[in-house]
């Protein structure tokens, strides 16, 4: 693989199986129960960014096996055999997803691609008799990960969110600390992320070359580049991804679902955002606060991704937090992200909770593999879907909102105490960079149906504005790259 060039490459995308016919799947080669001396065979697809940390822990997991890379970009592919090779670990490598799903030598789909493939490469492994471990946020859409839940349980499958925390030891032991009453009952919760970003650049349309440009678009629009760099910066792009609330923010909102035992979605949703001090073709908020409002305390998500200032002594933090998040007491609080820490009314630390970083999230999806116990799953399909559904609810609350004053934002935040104490915090933090505080927009209340996922209304009860916050629950699919009808 190491001659892999574009020519061949071009050559295997314009060979392969149209996606219709491979939508209609001969009987699964492998639909069994591994056996418990048997070698679990992955592929892995997609793994300049994430995945690649994922091929490092599975050539190190015990009872799995490495049989299959993919990578859209041929380099990167050739790049990540030959370092298994230096390993002395062969695999079969391909630029096509669609190529791995008749093998009967890979029983699981390892999935880091850009968001836009995800749930369309889940429910085909699922049909093809393949269990799944899916990055978050697992879907780009809330439609998309319905779907993938229905696939799961229709064809019989294992799928994992790649919400690794779930799995971590030190986060379990403050949940149990924290619901098991000790500091009273739980006021509120701030989930952060603090992390700069440059800009991405903008440039004049292009297409890139040195892919299958089609292939890389998948579902989502096929359309000119204005940014500088094909790989990554789709995130910032509303047709191929959903933000730093959905690209960082899912992992902080699942740990505040654990704190908060809550299953169910919350009764209404409210985001306040803008792109900020860059001038790039980005499209998402990086900044942004999003209120979370369930029955007993609220949640809020506290994003801030704008350019570290020049001559910043250390990076800003809301108690002592950059990623992680705080969960506020009656008689104390609790704050972190990998493990923590506890703290008391007075804010003294009382206790470290050291954290793994959930070093045996694979090894869980695995035993579940082999078992078929999908209920000993640490993060199944239907809890990373209920952690992505939140990402996506605000950021459809900020693309239906407007730019206003920043005495209505106060106004929208006021009776909430956390809200309003994030974003007298977010005030300062513009201030500090010169930028005028009524450059945000006030997206509108979401009113939520916990049974459909859908949105049963929206503040102030524009029909064509509910309509467009339906519409963004789904999106549409380019053909042929169509998620199939399950039924």
């Amino acid at each position: 693989m190491s001659s892999l060039t574009r020519r061949r490459f071009l050559k295997l995308s314009a060979t392969a199986a149209g996606v219709g016919a491979l939508a209609r799947f001969p009987a699964p080669a492998w639909a069994q129960p591994t056996g418990a001396n048997d070698a679990i065979r992955v592929a892995v697809i997609g793994f300049n960014w994430r995945g690649q940390e994922l091929i490092d822990q599975l050539v190190q997991t015990r009872g799995v096996r490495i049989a299959a890379l993919c990578d859209l970009d041929p380099v990167i592919l050739a790049r990540g055999v030959e370092a298994l090779r230096a390993k002395k670990v062969l695999v079969h490598a391909t630029t096509d997803a669609r190529e791995l799903l008749t093998r009967s030598d890979v029983d699981a789909f390892v999935i880091a691609t850009g968001t836009r493939w995800h749930a369309l490469l889940a429910i085909w492994a699922c049909q093809a008799g393949k269990d799944v471990y899916v990055e978050k946020p697992v879907c780009r859409t809330i439609d998309e990960g319905r779907r993938m839940i229905a696939a799961a349980k229709k064809y019989g499958r294992v799928m994992q969110a790649g919400t690794q925390l779930r799995s971590d030891v030190g986060l379990a032991e403050a949940v149990r600390h924290v619901n098991g009453g000790a500091m009273g009952k739980i006021k509120w919760i701030r989930a952060v992320v603090y992390r700069p970003r440059d800009g991405i650049g903008r440039r004049r349309p292009w297409y890139p070359d040195t892919v299958n440009y089609d292939l890389f678009c998948g579902p989502s629009p096929m359309v000119p580049l204005e940014r500088e760099k094909l790989h990554y910066d789709w995130h910032w792009s509303w047709d191929t991804g959903n933000g730093d609330a959905g690209n960082l923010g899912v992992h902080v909102l699942d740990i505040a679902r654990r704190f908060g035992n809550h299953d169910q979605r919350p009764r209404r949703v409210l985001s306040a955002g803008a792109r900020l001090g860059v001038d790039d073709a980005g499209e998402t908020p990086n900044t942004q606060l999003t209120i979370l409002d369930y029955p007993d305390f609220p949640v809020v998500l506290d994003l801030r991704g704008m350019p570290a200032l020049k001559g910043q002594a250390a990076p800003e933090t809301f108690r002592g937090t950059r990623s992680g998040v705080v969960v506020e007491c009656e008689g104390g609080s609790y704050a972190g992200y990998v493990g923590g820490a506890i703290y008391d009314a007075a804010g003294r630390e009382v206790r470290k909770i050291p954290g793994d970083g959930g070093a045996t999230h694979f090894d869980n999806f695995f035993a579940a593999m082999r078992s078929r116990r999908t209920q000993d799953l640490a993060a199944p399909i239907e809890t990373g879907h209920g952690s992505t559904a939140l990402c996506h609810y605000g950021n459809i609350s900020h693309r239906i909102g407007r730019a206003v004053a920043w005495k209505e934002i106060e106004s929208a935040f006021a009776s909430i105490d956390p809200a309003r104490e994030a974003l007298a915090g977010l005030g300062e933090h513009l201030t500090a960079r010169g930028i005028a505080r009524d450059r945000l927009t006030l997206g509108h209340w979401l009113e939520l149906d916990p049974q459909s996922d859908g949105v049963a209304g929206i503040s102030g009860g524009d029909p064509a504005l509910l309509d467009r916050a339906r519409s963004l629950l789904e999106e549409p699919q380019r053909p042929p790259y169509i998620l199939p009808n399950l039924g």
